[in-house]
């Protein structure tokens, strides 16, 4: 399954503390992932583990990573612009939130791995009717 990682869904994935934790497990290990994760999500997972766990945190973080070998989807300049029209429609999702809707509309994703409910239901995006927030 090709799902977009967001912020929300990595970090709880990563920190055992974190509500989302036990679902975000259960749920990779349930099914067969292949992750598309923006850059600047990855930047936004490791400033957050470093600032919340420490920098070992990071580093196992960003160590998995390597070893899984996840897609890593650049913003283009043409994804900076739609974010910037999304944010501009949307004036309460951050920047980080439209990149990755921006990513998921050029790459024609529909699954999103997030638990930021709030955000992503509202978005109404432009390849799809709306976005499967998993899990």
């Amino acid at each position: 399954m090709h799902i977009l990682a967001d912020t929300s869904f990595l970090y709880a994935l990563t920190d055992v503390g974190d509500k989302y934790h036990q679902r975000a497990r259960q749920f990779t290990l349930a099914h067969k992932l292949e992750y598309h994760i923006p850059d600047v999500v990855l930047t936004e997972v490791t400033y957050s583990l470093r600032k919340l766990m420490g920098k070992h945190a990071e580093i196992a973080f960003l160590q998995a990573q390597v070893k899984s070998k996840p897609a890593l989807e650049s913003l283009s300049d043409s994804d900076l612009a739609r974010a910037t029209q999304i944010m501009t429609r949307y004036t309460q999702f951050d920047f980080v939130d439209c990149c990755v809707m921006a990513i998921a509309e050029r790459l024609k994703m529909t699954r999103i791995c997030t638990f930021d409910r709030r955000d992503f239901g509202v978005f109404k995006p432009s390849h799809c009717d709306y976005l499967e927030l998993l899990p």
